[in-house]
């Protein structure tokens, strides 16, 4: 992988860094285009990593950025999105018209790999906008045969930074009670180092060309559970109401009217009908395939999600301090 050149989009975000940070270890040279440089700014000490400002929904931009490179990585997501029908155009921006113009510029310029992100639950006839939406991505990302993409849907990512545990780790420091839509939905969480590790391999193994890949972590949660942790992991577990599905629906209307992106969306409700989670039944292809020893959560949430003087404490009792 050393002589290798890739251009992550999404290497700014929550995912990306790690894994630019990881194929930067591995000497491959990485260009990282963003809308604001100072969004990428972590990244530009790392060896090999250019960080540039750069309009990815720009097809002639878009040659210009895959031009001369080995892989064109998309990591590029949404949670929310005005809503519409099939989906929203938010989505439609993102999730559909973006992979679609990478893959358009990488069978123009000769890129011969592609990988994309997208997500557990994908399913064209899926309940959420958000679902059907991943779906067709995956349909655009294989939209050039001559474009070999590498297919990687993972559950409910998490490490520091997340925007899951630490959510809910965040409400429990200011709320007394947990109000709870979904309680019961269940997820199956993945590290955010295991699933940089999946691309990072993937790219390095030509037998993953044209393959799916479906991601989660080692054990299966409910929404209810995985709220507990995060509270009692920040040292402020609260006590949980499970809303009836109803006062859900009211609640995540509420929170779209709220100023911001929403804590929780009626379409988010609607993606958690599913259980997020591999299904044993479809023998899919994990990262057990690629050889990755899966992270627990209860292995690396404390770390990050402890108050600050005990995540202190903690890390100064790893270095054996």
């Amino acid at each position: 992988m050393r002589d290798m050149t890739v251009v992550v989009f999404g290497g700014s975000g929550f995912i990306g860094s790690h894994l630019v940070a990881q194929l930067a270890t591995e000497g491959v040279r990485v260009l990282v285009p963003t809308r604001r440089i100072d969004h990428g700014k972590h990244l530009i000490p790392l060896p090999g990593v250019d960080v540039v400002e750069a309009d990815m929904y720009d097809p002639a931009t878009l040659r210009e950025l895959v031009q001369g490179r080995h892989a064109a990585i998309n990591l590029v997501g949404l949670l929310h999105s005005r809503r519409g029908t099939p989906w929203g155009p938010d989505f439609q921006r993102a999730h559909v018209e973006l992979p679609k113009k990478i893959v358009d510029a990488c069978a123009l310029e000769g890129v011969p790999r592609y990988l994309h992100m997208s997500a557990l639950g994908a399913d064209r006839d899926g309940p959420s906008m958000y679902q059907r939406s991943k779906a067709e991505g995956e349909v655009m990302a294989r939209s050039h045969p001559e474009v070999a993409a590498t297919i990687f849907r993972p559950s409910v990512v998490f490490g520091p930074e997340d925007n899951f545990m630490n959510m809910f780790a965040r409400l429990q420091r200011f709320l007394p009670v947990m109000p709870l839509a979904c309680a019961t939905a269940t997820f199956q969480p993945v590290y955010v180092g295991d699933v940089a590790a999946a691309f990072r391999h993937a790219l390095a193994d030509l037998r993953t060309r044209h393959l799916v890949f479906h991601l989660g972590g080692p054990q299966i949660y409910t929404l209810a559970e995985l709220v507990r942790l995060a509270g009692r992991y920040s040292g402020h577990e609260r006590p949980i109401i499970e809303l009836p599905d109803w006062m859900g629906y009211l609640q995540a209307m509420l929170f779209e009217l709220l100023p911001g992106k929403p804590l929780m969306s009626r379409d988010n409700l609607a993606s958690m009908r599913v259980d997020n989670v591999i299904d044993p039944a479809i023998q899919a292809l994990t990262a057990d395939t690629l050889g990755i020893k899966l992270t627990a959560l209860e292995a690396v949430a404390p770390l990050y999600l402890a108050p600050p003087v005990e995540r202190l404490d903690r890390f100064r009792a790893r270095a054996g301090r």
